[in-house]
């Protein structure tokens, strides 16, 4: 009980000490994969969902969103630190409207990716169409607000990118198609181009706060360990230095897209360094394992996987760095969020 206690009072003083910063920018808008999806896929004809206990056991009463953690995702807290709401609302769900979307909205699709054969794998929202609904929404918005307040409010908005993951270990190195095509090299450089046209895209449409995430430490992921479990299921360090050089590259491509683009406001994130700092000593963040995963064994279970029928899921999520083998807890998400807000968002402030 003890213990308990110990590690929620961690927990409060963590949210207590994430900055609420003034107001910035009126809303928040997302693209990306599952590390930022708050329920898309529910209304998608996947396999791949979270819409059903135990994700979503420590959210606000206890309701599975969609979201791939027991609670909330970065972009929840980042919401929350800059004062505009504690939870961002997925496009899709027929829950929300034009005024709930008009402070932050999220069109981001688990196991999506930059290439579109990512997005196949698992038929879920390819990337270029979660620009089709911004659009849509852009359109719903100025009839909402009036079309100069809201193309006041897309220029002021915080534009958030999150993705990539996917397109290596659900696609590039799992299937033989773009492997046959590309070296890694080469692949990392035909996401590049996605990205950067991505963000031109954004800019068109009156974007000009934008920022976009590299890539985690994905060999580090226990799912990733679980498959090097003949070799003591370390981290694949191969799959640690392709997200390191890609990181360097998409940190090329930003600052040349700042040199293209006048008046962008653009700025990369990177969760590599801070996600490996608490999977190198879970300890000094208040965890107990960094390896495995809260829900099931910890070593493979996610989605559907990861249901209320597993007798092997842990009683407390704060423990464990990763609560599905492939997503943080809301706890690690906490921690994360914490550090975007300190340090590339304090450019917004």
């Amino acid at each position: 009980m003890a213990c308990k206690l110990v590690t929620l009072f961690f927990f409060v003083n963590l949210l207590m000490q994430i900055p609420k910063v003034r107001a910035t920018v009126p809303a928040i808008i997302v693209f990306g994969d599952s590390t930022v999806d708050p329920g898309n896929n529910n209304q998608v004809s996947t396999v791949l969902k979270s819409n059903f206990e135990p994700y979503g056991r420590d959210y606000y009463g206890g309701q599975p969103t969609g979201r791939f953690s027991n609670g909330r995702i970065a972009t929840d807290f980042i919401s929350e630190a800059l004062r505009i709401k504690p939870a961002i609302p997925a496009y899709l769900d027929p829950k929300y409207d034009i005024e709930d979307f008009a402070t932050g909205v999220s069109f981001a699709s688990a196991g999506t990716g930059y290439d579109n054969a990512t997005s196949d794998v698992l038929s879920v929202i390819p990337f270029w169409k979660e620009l089709e609904y911004y659009k849509e929404y852009q359109n719903k918005l100025r009839k909402h607000l009036g079309k100069d307040e809201a193309n006041q409010r897309f220029s002021e908005s915080l534009h958030l990118i999150s993705i990539g993951t996917n397109d290596f270990l659900e696609n590039y190195y799992i299937l033989p198609t773009r492997s046959s095509e590309y070296s890694v090299d080469e692949y990392q450089s035909f996401l590049i181009g996605i990205a950067s046209n991505f963000i031109r895209e954004l800019y068109k449409l009156g974007a000009r706060k934008v920022v976009i995430g590299g890539l985690p430490p994905m060999g580090c992921l226990p799912l990733e360990r679980t498959t090097n479990m003949f070799f003591g299921s370390d981290c694949i360090n191969e799959y640690n230095d392709v997200a390191k050089d890609f990181n360097k590259k998409l940190q090329g491509a930003v600052t040349e897209l700042k040199q293209e683009l006048g008046g962008i406001h653009l700025v990369m994130s990177s969760p590599y360094d801070k996600l490996m700092e608490m999977i190198r000593n879970p300890s000094h963040f208040g965890f107990e394992d960094a390896e495995t995963a809260c829900c099931g064994t910890g070593f493979f279970e996610m989605s559907y996987l990861c249901d209320n029928m597993n007798p092997f899921t842990c009683s407390d999520a704060n423990k464990y760095v990763f609560w599905d083998a492939f997503h943080p807890t809301e706890k690690t998400n906490a921690i994360l969020a914490d550090y975007v807000v300190k340090t590339t968002l304090a450019e917004f402030r």
